[in-house]
C-alpha cells in the first residue's frame, strides 16, 4: 500500500514546513503554534487545513511514507542485481536515517499511536514484500544460498529493524545510529549470501557504505 496523502486538502506547502520541522526538531517538541509561525500564517487559519496536531501529524507520515515507497521502487527498478538492490536500498535508509531526529520513533510512539501504527503494519508490509522479493531475486541469480525460505527471513528482517529502533534495547547515548545501520547489512547480508553474493557484497561494500 502506497501513501502519499490522507487528506489532500491539505496544503503541500504545510505538510512541506511540518516535514522540515519535525525532522529537525522531533514531533513532540513542535507546537501548532511553532508551525503557523514557520508559515506565516495565524494558528485559525492553520486548522482551517487540519483538525488537530494528530492528524497533521497522521497526514506528514502518510505523504512521508508515499515518496519513500516511490524512491524504494526506483531503486529496485534501476539495480543491477540482488546484492545491489539491498545496499542500495541499505544507503537510501541510512540517509533517511541521519536526516531525523533521533527522537522521532519515541514520539511517535508514545504520543501518535495510530501514525506509529501505519509505519508497523502497512509500511513495514510492504518493506517486508520488498526484501522477501529481494532474497528471491537473489536465490535465482545465485547471489544469495539457495536453501532460504524469503518469508521467515523477510519476517526476521523486520523483527530486527524494530529492535534498531528501540531505544530500550540501543539506546542513542551509547549506539551511533549509522554503526547500527551498517552492523545490521553486514548482519544480514553475510547470513544469506552464496560465496558469490559475499565476493559481489565486497565489491559493492567498497563504495556504498
Amino acid at each position: 500500500m502506497t501513501y502519499i496523502c490522507a487528506d489532500l486538502n491539505i496544503d503541500a506547502k504545510i505538510l512541506d514546513t511540518c516535514t522540515e520541522l519535525f525532522m529537525t526538531y522531533g514531533l513532540r517538541s513542535v507546537s501548532m503554534d511553532d508551525i503557523s509561525r514557520k508559515l506565516g500564517i495565524s494558528k485559525k487559519t492553520l486548522y482551517q487545513s487540519v483538525e488537530n496536531k494528530d492528524d497533521l501529524v497522521k497526514n506528514v507520515i502518510m505523504r512521508f511514507i508515499g515518496f519513500q515507497e516511490n524512491h524504494i521502487k526506483t531503486i529496485i527498478s534501476e539495480s543491477s542485481d540482488a546484492v545491489e538492490e539491498y545496499h542500495t536500498l541499505a544507503r537510501h535508509f541510512l540517509t533517511t536515517l541521519r536526516q531525523m531526529k533521533p527522537t522521532i520513533t519515541y514520539d511517535l510512539q508514545k504520543y501518535y499511536p495510530s501514525s506509529w501504527e501505519i509505519i508497523t503494519k502497512d509500511h513495514f508490509s510492504f518493506i517486508q514484500d520488498i526484501i522477501r522479493n529481494n532474497i528471491d531475486a537473489g536465490i535465482k541469480q545465485s547471489l544469495y544460498r539457495n536453501d532460504l525460505d524469503s518469508d521467515i527471513i523477510a519476517k526476521l528482517y523486520i523483527s530486527k529493524n524494530h529492535a534498531i529502533a528501540d531505544e530500550s534495547i540501543f539506546p542513542l547515548e551509547k549506539y551511533n545510529k549509522d554503526q547500527l545501520l551498517i552492523e545490521f547489512v553486514r548482519y544480514h547480508m553475510y547470513g544469506i549470501a552464496s560465496e558469490k553474493g559475499i565476493k559481489r557484497m565486497k565489491q559493492i561494500l567498497k563504495t556504498q557504505l
